[in-house]
């Protein structure tokens, strides 16, 4: 007899489970993060979050960097905020 276990993970915060997109949409972050503290830039992810002017200064800066890995990072970030974007305009509607 084969038993299969699920594995769920939780935000701390909140009982629904973590879904796939959240768990990449993390990871790209970190990435990012790490990758632009190998360039010399320091990133503040609270404010990369809530202040959109300081967030695109990074991503460009990120997109102009000689770093292959750190662009295509900042090409991923941007893909997934334009999802979020457009996600938030579907559920207003």
């Amino acid at each position: 007899m084969t038993t299969q276990i699920q594995s769920v993970q939780v935000h701390a915060d909140r009982e629904e489970p973590v879904s796939a997109g959240e768990r990449a949409a993390l990871l790209a972050e970190v990435d990012f993060k790490w990758l632009m503290a190998g360039q010399g830039w320091w990133v503040d992810t609270a404010r990369f979050h809530s202040d959109p002017v300081y967030a695109e200064q990074f991503l460009g800066s990120a997109l102009a960097s000689p770093c292959a890995a750190l662009r295509e990072c900042a090409i991923c970030l941007r893909a997934l905020a334009v999802q979020a974007i457009q996600k938030d305009i579907v559920s207003v509607r």
